[in-house]
């Protein structure tokens, strides 16, 4: 049993992304599934889909990378685990990160679901940061 579930996921993307595999498959989660949603949409992902196992399921990640087959450049160039059991990491509206000077993206938890900084800002909420992914 991991005591992270979150962190794990983040792991095997990085270590996926490092190998320059074109997919990874994770155990599936609603969070995962919200966290996923939003690197595809800010595109640092191809796609993803969730695979019916019996169990909980699986999401399969479709990595993404610039360039031919021979030299690709990796879109994600770090995903690092902010908010962890031990020690969660909240923020107010006021104090919302900036990752990489507005390149990156802060993926955080709020009242309003699992929304990237930019988002929290224009609607005015704080909460948990999950990730930073640039």
């Amino acid at each position: 049993m991991w005591s992270d579930p979150i962190a794990d996921m983040l792991t095997r993307i990085r270590n996926a992304n490092a190998a320059v595999k074109e997919n990874v498959e994770i155990p599936a989660s609603n969070l995962k599934s919200d966290i996923l949603e939003i690197l595809k949409k800010e595109g640092f992902i191809e796609d993803f889909k969730y695979i019916e196992d019996g169990k909980q399921g699986i999401l399969k990640v479709f990595l993404k990378y610039k360039g031919n087959r021979k030299n690709r450049i990796h879109v994600i160039t770090g995903i690092v685990r902010v908010s962890k059991p031990g020690r969660r990491f909240y923020v107010t509206k006021d104090n919302l990160p900036k990752v990489k000077s507005g390149m990156g993206i802060a993926v955080i938890s709020t009242s309003k679901g699992v929304v990237t900084d930019k988002m929290a800002r224009k609607i005015g909420v704080g909460g948990e940061v999950i990730c930073y992914v640039w």
